[in-house]
């Protein structure tokens, strides 16, 4: 099922999505808002960016999204969710399930690719995000990771040619290409 409203899909060349983590210390959640803020308005200012797409979890992607709405404000820039299935956010505390509805009800386009989970909605999610991005902004605290969707994205990202933007730096030729 497709949610669309205000338009069409983006272009890669000025499209980005993002991957994070979903748990973020305390200690680096308003360092990594600030980062978002900063890198979204480069991107938009440098490179011509006005497409963002995030996969709708908690944590990091919702850190984005947000800063994507509250740039929209002053700047002519989009927020994409591509979400892995309907009732993603099912499990979710109540808090969480509002920042979400809210997030939903302001995105200018959101997509379900499935209409329940399955085993692998959210690397299938993690993949649409990459195939329509030029650019992927990352919060990736181990580099060597080898399991987990936020090494998995950015090794897709990094093996299809997106440039990688990390908040926290890291050397992207440390991880394990898919």
């Amino acid at each position: 099922m497709s949610i669309k409203r205000k338009g069409g899909c983006a272009m890669r060349k000025n499209a980005c999505c993002f991957t994070g983590h979903r748990e973020i210390p305390p200690e680096d959640r308003e360092p990594l808002r600030a980062a978002l803020l900063s890198e979204i308005q480069r991107l938009y200012a440098e490179k011509g960016v006005t497409e963002f797409y995030t996969g709708g979890a908690r944590g990091f992607d919702t850190m984005a999204a947000e800063a994507v709405l509250k740039i929209r404000e002053t700047l002519p820039v989009r927020l994409h969710l591509i979400l892995p299935c309907k009732g993603q956010s099912d499990r979710w505390h109540f808090a969480e399930k509002r920042r979400y509805r809210e997030i939903l009800k302001q995105a200018d386009t959101a997509e379900f690719l499935f209409e329940r989970y399955t085993p692998d909605c959210m690397l299938r999610r993690d993949d649409a995000m990459v195939a329509r991005s030029g650019y992927c902004v990352c919060y990736l605290r181990d580099p060597a990771a080898k399991r987990g969707g936020t090494a998995y994205t950015v090794r897709r990202a990094k093996k299809v040619g997106l440039e990688i933007i990390h908040l926290i730096p890291v050397e992207v030729e440390q991880l394990t290409l898919l």
